[in-house]
C-alpha cells in the first residue's frame, strides 16, 4: 500500500470515529448532561466566593410563595422521609445543636439582581442519613413551593439549614424558622421555610423546573 492509499484509510478511520462520537453526543439528553457536569462539579468542591461580614446587607423579599400562613415556630418542626424508615421530626432546637456554621456569600437571583448576606445556620449534610439515595426534596409546610436536590449538592460544604441572617433571626419574609442556603445555586433553590425534607431515590420535582427553569440553576 503505497503512502497515498495509507493515508486516505487513516483519514476515513478517523471521520468515521468522529462521527460515531458525534451521534453518540447527539444521543445525549440535556438532563444528563447538566446532571453529569453538575455532579462533577460539586463532586469536587467547588467552592462559592465568601465575602467579608461589612459588606453583608439585607437582600430583597422575593419568593414569597408558600409563606402565606402564619406559622409558630414552637411548634413548627421539620419532617423528615426516608425510605423504609419511619418518618421522624426535628425541632429548632435539635436542628440548632449541630455546629453552627457562618458565613457571607452572594445571592444570585434569577432576574438579575444579587446580594451579599452573612448566614447563619448548620450544614445540611448533619441530617442527611448514611447511604441516602440519590435525591433530595424539600417542600414548604403547605407543600406549596418545593425544590429537588441531588445528593452532590446538599452534601456540598456551603449548603447549609440557616435560621439566622446578617446577625438576627430570620424574619417571616425570609424563611423562618429554618431556610437553605446554597450559593452554588440560584436563589429559586433557596427555598424557604422548609416543612419537610424528603430523601428519594428518583429525581423529585421542581416548582421553577416545571415552569421551564433548569432543574440544577446552578450558578
Amino acid at each position: 500500500m503505497n503512502s497515498d492509499k495509507r493515508a486516505f484509510l487513516k483519514f476515513g478511520i478517523l471521520s468515521a470515529a468522529a462521527l460515531a462520537g458525534f451521534n453518540q453526543l447527539l444521543k445525549v439528553s440535556p438532563h444528563h448532561f447538566n446532571e453529569a457536569i453538575t455532579r462533577k462539579l460539586f463532586g469536587a468542591r467547588q467552592l462559592a466566593p465568601v465575602f467579608p461580614r461589612e459588606r453583608a446587607a439585607e437582600p430583597k423579599e422575593n419568593g414569597m410563595i408558600g409563606l402565606d400562613e402564619e406559622i409558630d415556630p414552637t411548634t413548627w418542626r421539620l419532617q423528615l422521609e426516608t425510605p423504609g424508615q419511619p418518618n421522624r421530626t426535628m425541632t429548632l432546637d435539635e436542628i440548632k445543636a449541630f455546629p453552627k456554621v457562618e458565613m457571607t456569600t452572594e445571592l444570585m437571583c434569577i432576574e438579575g439582581w444579587s446580594e451579599i448576606v452573612n448566614w447563619g445556620g448548620t450544614s445540611l449534610s448533619h441530617i442527611i442519613p448514611t447511604n441516602a439515595p440519590d435525591y433530595l426534596s424539600l417542600a414548604t409546610p403547605d407543600k406549596t413551593y418545593y425544590v429537588g436536590l441531588d445528593l452532590e449538592s446538599a452534601l456540598h460544604p456551603q449548603t447549609l439549614l440557616v435560621w439566622e441572617m446578617n446577625g438576627q433571626p430570620l424574619t417571616p419574609e425570609h424563611g423562618a424558622p429554618l431556610r437553605l442556603v446554597i450559593p452554588v445555586k440560584y436563589g429559586i433553590k433557596n427555598i424557604k421555610r422548609i416543612g419537610t425534607i424528603a430523601f428519594l431515590t428518583q429525581r423529585p420535582a421542581d416548582y421553577w423546573a416545571e415552569r421551564g427553569y433548569d432543574w440544577y440553576s446552578a450558578l
